[in-house]
């Protein structure tokens, strides 16, 4: 039994360089992060505008990740939330400084964000592999 995510990309359906249309995850543990703002280690938004906040909300995720055991290879879905109005080009930018060259399942919406002056909210699902998983 495979330990890595697999993506899904029907031929039927557009193939992104960015993101899968769907992802399989191996069987076991599953860890759900909660919602990431761009925050620092004293809960504290950066400021600069959406770039850096979703540096940080990113960097957020990979340290629950780091702490599960698992890594940004086995995320199988990210959820990306937008505060309206906000140009998603800056954002963009900043998940491919951080996240990399890694295609997962992600859905972006805006919302109205539930903390002031927040412009994203990122929030994720990953396998964590065995070894991590004390199997």
């Amino acid at each position: 039994m495979t330990t890595q995510v697999t993506p899904v990309d029907p031929e039927q359906l557009h193939r992104s360089p960015a993101f899968a249309q769907g992802m399989i995850a191996p069987a076991g543990p599953l860890l759900f992060v909660g919602g990431q703002n761009g925050t620092d280690a004293s809960g504290e938004l950066l400021e600069g505008g959406l770039g850096p906040q979703t540096e940080q909300a990113l960097r957020n995720v990979l340290a629950v990740l780091a702490e599960a055991g698992s890594g940004p290879e086995h995320v199988v879905k990210l959820n990306i939330h937008l505060a309206p109005g906000i140009d998603p080009s800056d954002g963009y930018a900043a998940t491919g400084s951080v996240w990399g060259n890694r295609r997962t399942a992600v859905t972006v919406l805006m919302v109205a964000p539930a903390r002031p002056g927040a412009l994203v909210e990122i929030d994720a699902i990953a396998a964590i592999p065995p070894t991590s998983a004390g199997e």
